[in-house]
Parts: structure tokens; sequence; C-alpha cells
């Protein structure tokens, strides 16, 4: 069995857009130790400002404009 979506949105925020998107997968993004990947951006312009998400080989971690921060995931409610 595949990963099933969760949640998807995507809406306008002031100057910007806010996307999330969440999936329940049967086993973990490593290196994170949770059944979700997810993606969460505000974009102003075309630039991602704020991110968070749970890359392959990465893990948890959230964008600041340019800076890479890794961050403690824990749950979908949390983060949306």
């Amino acid at each position: 069995m595949g990963a099933k979506l969760l949640y998807r949105f995507k809406e306008a925020y002031g100057q910007g857009v806010i996307e999330g998107v969440f999936w329940d997968v049967p086993v973990p993004v490593p290196p994170s130790e949770h059944r979700v990947k997810y993606r969460l951006v505000f974009i102003v312009n075309g630039h991602r400002l704020v991110g968070y998400d749970n890359e392959r080989g990465k893990g948890d971690h959230k964008h600041i404009r340019e800076e890479e921060i890794p961050y403690a995931f824990q749950d979908v409610e949390e983060i949306s």
C-alpha cells in the first residue's frame, strides 16, 4: 500500500501563498521516525520565506529564508 493523502491546501495570505501537503506513508521517510511525509511553505513573490518538510536524507527541518534548521516534528496539527 502506498502513501495516503491526509490533507492538502493552498491559499492566499497577505502578499503571498501558504501551501501544505501531508501524507501518511507506510514506512518513515529516513531519517524521520514517524509515518508522516509533509511539506508546508509560505511563498512571497516566488521566494520561500518559511518552510517545513522532511526530505529523504535530511529528516525533519525548517527553512527560514535560505537557512535550514533541524526541527522536532510532533504532529500534523502542530505545523498546519
